[in-house]
C-alpha cells in the first residue's frame, strides 16, 4: 500500500495499537427502513372508496379511518385554482385564467389547468428556485472578499431549462454530477457541473492543503444530502455516531472527487470554455494559432529593436540587409497574421464560458483517510467508493478514461440506478414537501436513523416505485398528486382532531402556509403590471435601502442597483451575493446560501409587516398598481374596488368588502384635505395607492387558500 509521509500517531492508528480512535471496519448492514430497498406495496382496503381519485388517496384516507377520522370537504374552485398556480407557476391567477377555468364545466378542467400550468415557462422558474435552495445556489464566494462566481447564472439558466424541458431526473442527477464525462457531453451537460462550484471559497486560505479537503468536504456533503439524504458529513473525523456510515464511506466518496481542480489565477476564479468535445478542440486549435500569431509578432518586435540597435552603434550596412528583409516580407505578413489574431480572439470571445471544476489528467491522486480530518495527518489510502449499507456489492470503478477518471460518472450512474433504495424516495418526498407545506418524511435530507421516520411509509415507497416506472418524470409526478383529493383538501380545521394531531401528520386537512419570498415579491409585481418575462441571463440587482450598503467601503461598487424595468424580472434572477442578500429575501426566510437548504424557515416576526408597510418595493408597486387601475376601469372608485380585488386576490368583492374599501378612500381623500396644494384629483389618487398598498398586506395575498 503507498503511504505519503504519516505521523506515528497515524502508523500506530493503522496497526491497531492505538486504542480509542475509529476503526476501519465497514459497517454493519441495517434493518432501517431507508437502506432497504424499495418495493410497491399493495393498495390498502377504505371503506369511502368514492373519495379516493387516485392510489394517493387510498392510503391517506386509510390511515384517517382507523382513528374514525374523515376528510374535509373540497377547497372551493376559485382557491384551488390560487393554490395550483401558486404551487406550479408560483404566480397569482390572471383574470383570464380564472374565466376559463370556472367556466369549464368538464370532469377534466383540472387536469388541463394544470397540462397548462406546467407548459407554461414560469413552470421552470418556479420549481428551479426549489431546487437552487438544496444545491446551495449563490453567485458568490462568501468570506471577505466574496467576490462574484463568474457565469454562475448559467447554471440557473440550466436547471430552469431542465424543469421546462421535463429533463429526466435520473438524467438531470447524470448531468450535474458527470456531465462533462458522458459520451454525448455538450454545453448544457457542462454547464450542469457549476454543481461541483456553487459553494463559499476562500480565496485566502491560511492553510491551503487543509481548505483543499474543506472543498471537498463540501461537496460530499452537499451530494450526500441532496441525493442521498444522508448526513455522510458527520464521518470526515470519526465513524458516524448514530448511522452505518464509516469513515471508510466518507473516504471513498472523497476519492471519487478528488480528481477535480478549481480554474483559478491567484485569487480569482476563472471560467473555462464549454461545449462538445468537437467544440471544446476547436477552441483549443484556436487558443494555440493566438499563441502562434503572438509568438511570430513578438520575433517581428525582436527584428526592429536589433535594427535599431544597430543604428544606434553606426552599423549601417548590416542594417540595409535587415531592411530589405522586412520590407520584402514583413508588412503583409504583419497585416495577415494582425486580421487573422483579431478573428481567431472573436471567436474565442463568443464561446460561452462556465465557473466548474475540470479533471486536468485522468490519473487522480490518490486519497487518504485523514485522521481527525485533518490533511496533516493522512492515515491509509482509500479507494473510491460508496456506502457499504447501501452497496449490495461494492462498487467497481472502471479504468481511467481519455480524459478523466470516470469515477464520477460511474457514482452517478450508480445513484440513478432505478433498484438504488434512497435516489427516488428522496426526489418524491422533496417533490412533496413544496406541494404539502411537509414532506411525508419531515427531514427531506436526513432519512437515516435520527431523521424523521415518514408519515405514511408504504405512500412513499409505492411513489417512489411508481415514480422510477413512469420514466423518473417529475411532470408526471406533480400530474399524479395534484390529481388526487388528498391535494384537493379544503383547509377546514377540525378541533378534536387538532388536539390527536396537532402536526397534521396524517393529512387530515390542508393547513394555510404563507406563500415564499419570490411568490410575494413575484406577485407583486403581476398585480402591478410591472412583472418583466424576460428569462435567462446575466443576474439583475434589485433596489436595496441605502442602509444595508452603509458597512461596505465602497458602496457604489459592492451593489449597482439594475434600472427598475430589469430588476421587475421574477426574483429567480435576482444576483444572490452571501454577504448581503436582499433585505426583503432575508426578512422572509430566504435560504441559508452557505449549505444546503433542505427545507426554509417559516417565521412570523416584526420586520416582516414593517417591509410589508413600509418597504420602498411594496410602495412603488403600490404606485404602479395604482397606475395600473385607472389605466383599464379609469377613476370610478367602485369599479377600481372591484378591478383590485379581482387583481390581488384572484375573486370577485363581496359587498362588505366594496363598501369598507370605498369607505377606505373617502377617509383618505379627507385626510389629505388639510393640504391645500394637493387637488381633488391628487388627493383621490394617492388614496388609491394606499388602498392597494393596504391590499398587499392582507393575508390572503401572501397566504394560500
Amino acid at each position: 500500500m503507498r503511504r505519503r509521509g504519516s505521523s506515528l500517531c497515524a502508523t500506530f492508528w493503522f496497526l491497531g495499537l492505538l486504542p480509542g480512535l475509529p476503526t476501519v471496519a465497514a459497517p454493519p448492514k441495517s434493518d432501517h427502513w431507508a437502506f432497504q430497498p424499495v418495493s410497491r406495496p399493495a393498495l390498502p382496503a377504505v371503506k369511502n372508496v368514492d373519495w379516493c381519485r387516485n392510489p394517493i388517496d387510498r392510503f391517506v384516507l386509510a390511515k384517517l379511518e382507523e382513528r374514525g377520522w374523515s376528510p374535509p370537504p373540497a377547497v372551493r374552485p376559485e382557491a384551488l385554482l390560487r393554490r395550483l398556480t401558486f404551487d406550479l407557476n408560483g404566480l397569482p391567477p390572471s383574470p383570464e385564467q380564472r374565466d376559463a377555468f370556472l367556466n369549464d364545466r368538464s370532469p377534466e378542467a383540472t387536469e388541463r389547468l394544470v397540462d397548462d400550468l406546467l407548459a407554461r415557462p414560469a413552470y421552470g422558474e418556479r420549481w428551479a428556485r426549489h431546487w437552487l435552495d438544496v444545491v446551495r445556489f449563490a453567485e458568490s464566494n462568501g468570506y471577505e472578499r466574496d467576490a462574484a462566481k463568474p457565469s454562475a447564472w448559467r447554471y440557473r439558466d440550466y436547471v430552469i431549462r431542465a424543469f421546462n424541458q421535463n429533463l429526466p431526473f435520473d438524467r438531470f442527477l447524470i448531468e450535474q454530477l458527470a456531465g462533462d464525462e458522458l459520451a454525448d457531453a455538450d454545453r448544457e451537460t457542462i454547464i450542469a457541473t457549476t454543481y461541483y462550484r456553487l459553494g463559499p471559497w476562500d480565496d485566502e486560505p491560511a492553510d491551503p492543503k487543509q481548505d483543499r479537503f474543506d472543498q471537498l468536504d463540501d461537496i460530499v456533503s452537499t451530494t450526500s444530502e441532496v441525493f442521498l439524504g444522508l448526513t455522510l458529513a458527520c464521518a470526515r473525523c470519526h465513524d458516524h455516531k448514530f448511522e452505518p456510515l464509516a469513515m471508510r464511506d466518507y473516504y471513498g466518496l472523497v476519492a471519487v472527487f478528488n480528481g477535480l481542480i478549481r480554474p483559478q489565477k491567484g485569487r480569482t476564479g476563472l471560467e473555462v470554455p464549454v461545449g462538445t468535445r468537437a467544440e471544446l478542440e476547436a477552441v483549443a486549435v484556436g487558443e494555440r494559432a493566438v499563441a502562434q500569431l503572438k509568438q511570430r509578432a513578438s520575433a517581428r518586435g525582436t527584428a526592429v529593436t536589433r535594427i535599431v540597435a544597430r543604428l544606434l552603434d553606426g552599423r549601417f550596412l548590416p542594417v540595409i540587409d535587415d531592411f530589405k528583409t522586412l520590407a520584402r516580407t514583413e508588412p503583409a505578413q504583419h497585416v495577415a497574421d494582425f486580421q487573422k489574431e483579431s478573428r481567431l480572439r472573436d471567436l474565442l470571445a463568443r464561446t460561452p464560458k462556465a465557473h466548474v471544476f475540470i479533471e486536468p489528467k485522468a490519473e487522480p491522486p490518490e486519497t487518504y483517510l485523514l485522521l481527525r480530518g485533518q490533511a496533516a495527518n493522512p492515515g491509509p489510502e482509500v479507494a473510491p467508493g460508496v456506502p457499504v449499507v447501501l452497496a449490495s456489492s461494492p462498487l467497481t470503478f472502471p479504468a481511467p478514461g481519455e480524459r478523466t477518471s470516470l469515477r464520477r460518472l460511474t457514482l452517478a450512474q450508480w445513484l440513478a440506478r432505478p433498484e438504488h433504495p434512497l435516489t427516488a424516495r428522496v426526489i418524491v418526498n422533496r417533490v412533496w414537501q413544496h406541494h404539502f407545506g411537509e414532506g411525508l418524511v419531515r427531514t427531506p435530507s436526513d432519512f437515516g436513523t435520527m431523521g424523521d421516520a415518514p408519515t405514511h411509509p408504504e405512500l412513499l415507497d409505492w411513489l417512489a416505485d411508481w415514480f422510477v416506472n413512469h420514466g423518473w418524470s417529475i411532470k408526471a409526478l406533480h400530474r399524479l398528486i395534484l390529481a388526487s383529493n388528498t391535494y384537493r383538501m379544503g383547509s377546514q380545521s377540525n378541533p378534536v382532531y387538532a388536539a390527536d394531531d396537532p402536526e397534521n401528520r396524517l393529512l387530515w386537512h390542508r393547513p394555510a402556509r404563507r406563500l415564499d419570498v419570490e411568490a410575494i415579491r413575484d406577485a407583486m409585481l403581476v398585480v402591478s403590471g410591472q412583472a418583466n418575462k424576460i428569462m435567462y441571463g446575466v443576474s439583475m440587482y434589485p433596489t436595496i435601502p441605502s442602509q444595508a450598503l452603509e458597512a461596505h467601503s465602497d458602496p457604489d461598487k459592492v451593489w449597482r442597483a439594475s434600472e427598475e424595468s430589469e430588476s421587475s424580472r421574477r426574483t429567480i434572477y435576482a444576483f444572490v451575493k452571501r454577504s448581503l442578500p436582499v433585505p426583503m429575501l432575508e426578512v422572509f426566510d430566504f435560504c441559508d446560501t452557505a449549505r444546503s437548504t433542505a427545507k426554509r424557515s417559516m417565521t412570523s416576526v416584526a420586520p416582516q409587516a414593517l417591509t410589508l408597510f413600509n418597504g420602498d418595493f411594496v410602495n412603488r408597486q403600490a404606485h404602479h398598481f395604482a397606475t395600473r387601475l385607472e389605466c383599464e376601469v379609469g377613476t370610478d372608485p367602485q369599479r377600481q374596488v372591484e378591478h383590485a380585488i379581482l387583481l390581488a386576490l384572484g375573486r370577485h368583492s363581496t359587498e362588505t368588502e366594496k363598501a369598507r374599501l370605498l369607505r377606505f378612500l373617502e377617509d383618505e381623500a379627507t385626510a389629505l384635505a388639510h393640504q391645500p396644494e394637493k387637488t381633488p384629483r391628487t388627493r383621490q389618487r394617492e388614496a388609491l395607492e394606499q388602498m392597494c398598498r393596504a391590499l398587499f398586506n392582507l393575508n390572503e395575498f401572501v397566504y394560500f387558500d
